[in-house]
């Protein structure tokens, strides 16, 4: 059974909340901000389900640490997936330490390394150098080879035409 997620998504609830945008139902946004995941639980799905990329990366991080919901690596990395590929920094950031620790996902350090790139390529300036600093981290554990799929993998990611 894997231990806890690393103090990195204790930070992240921090990131969601200082970069969630106004939405379509404020009330479970308010709800998740305030600490209230129960009933941020019982609000976002419908959000979520509608594309709400920011009610998807809070519902992973929900999922994640077993907030409001009971925890579920594999629905964490569900939702973080469906808000990375719509470009959301945290999202991508969530999923590449998912990658990196093999949380509901296989462990891939090569996932691992392309999420936390093109988190780091999309972030805001204070969380950039910290998505940098665990990219290199992953890095540190992969050969040459493996890094430049990672760096290829971001690239087509980047360029392929998104809805």
């Amino acid at each position: 059974m894997p231990g806890p997620l690393p103090i990195a998504f204790a930070a992240s609830l921090l990131i969601l909340t200082a970069t969630a945008p106004a939405a379509a139902d404020p009330a479970a946004h308010a709800a998740f901000r305030r600490g209230d995941y129960v009933r941020a639980a019982a609000l976002l799905p419908p959000l979520a389900e509608r594309g709400d990329r920011r009610a998807q990366a809070m519902l992973g991080f929900m999922y994640a640490t077993g907030q409001g919901v009971t925890q579920a690596y594999d629905a964490a990395a569900y939702w973080y997936r469906l808000s990375a590929e719509q470009g959301d920094s945290t999202a991508q950031y969530l999923l590449g330490l998912m990658y990196d620790k093999g949380h509901g996902v296989p462990l891939d350090e090569v996932a691992a390394y392309k999420w936390l790139n093109l988190a780091a390529a999309s972030a805001p300036k204070p969380l950039r150098d910290k998505y940098l600093r665990l990219r290199d981290a992953v890095a540190s554990k992969m050969n040459r080879r493996q890094i430049a799929e990672g760096q290829w993998q971001a690239l087509d990611w980047a360029a392929a035409p998104r809805r």
